[in-house]
């Protein structure tokens, strides 16, 4: 992995400078190695996860776009319909006029013209229950546009809501991998669980965006968190590590910045 990669030469570099003992490094190495091994997993796990859901979504999103088609049809269909229905229920308006005027018909003439007509309304209102049902499926699919998505996580962390912000940020990463704000959806759920002190999910997190988005600006923030996490869990080892690692890559950032006063901190 790209964290053991770097590692090495550091640890190499520790040995021969004398700064830390064989204990010290044997105990670093374990670290890297357990968290590496939980990064695995966690990875591994997502991706099945990943993989099904977004075939899953592949047949939703074609079984919706049949769904509007028909929809469209329907509707076209539907304003053909309630215009006829609007001219037959004109007509028996003026049959009923006209009865009333002559008072020709017998009562069973009107009786079989309110059934009729309750006939009708009770179709008319149908189709309309019918079309609304349509028309909510179609702004729920509006709803989870990248543009909606994104921007309800964003309410939702803003609002605490961290659960749901991890939610909504999971399923714009998921919908929309390639997306220019891709990076940004998966640093936010390492912040909601940051938030929620749940900080080796964060790690794993912030990791993700680290080798998934390295072209990326959040990825100086992201190895920024990650620190922070490392320092929440007591593993200042792997805190200084980072740090320098930011540092050395990215010297010019803010986060870089921070970094150097947090490294003025650890022991």
């Amino acid at each position: 992995m790209q964290m053991i990669k770097v590692a090495a030469p550091f640890l190499a570099l520790l040995l021969f400078a004398g700064c830390a003992s064989k204990n010290d490094l044997d105990s670093l190495k374990r670290d890297l190695d357990e968290m590496n091994s939980r990064q695995s997993k966690s990875e591994r796990e997502l991706s099945v996860v990943r993989n099904e859901s977004r075939e899953g979504m592949d047949k939703t999103l074609k079984d919706a776009q049949k769904e509007l088609d028909g929809i469209r049809k329907g509707n076209a269909d539907f304003q053909a319909s309630l215009e006829a229905i609007k001219v037959d229920l004109q007509l028996l308006a003026g049959k009923v006029d006209d009865l009333s005027l002559q008072g020709k018909k017998p009562a069973d003439d009107l009786a079989l013209f309110k059934e009729d007509m309750e006939r009708r309304l009770v179709a008319l209102e149908t189709k309309l229950q019918g079309l609304s049902k349509e028309q909510e499926a179609v702004q729920k699919q509006a709803a989870e546009s990248p543009e909606n998505l994104y921007q309800s996580g964003q309410e939702a962390f803003k609002a605490g809501e961290m659960k749901k912000a991890r939610e909504l940020f999971s399923r714009f990463a998921e919908l929309y991998p390639k997306h220019a704000m891709a990076a940004n959806a998966v640093y936010w759920i390492g912040e909601s669980y940051y938030n929620e002190k749940s900080y080796d999910q964060a790690i794993l997190e912030f990791q993700k965006v680290i080798k998934n988005y390295p072209d990326k600006e959040k990825v100086s923030s992201a190895m920024l968190k990650q620190g922070m996490a490392f320092i929440s869990l007591n593993d200042t080892k792997s805190a200084k590590y980072i740090f320098k690692e930011l540092v050395k890559q990215y010297p010019a950032s803010e986060e870089s910045k921070r970094a150097k006063d947090q490294l003025k901190g650890l022991k």
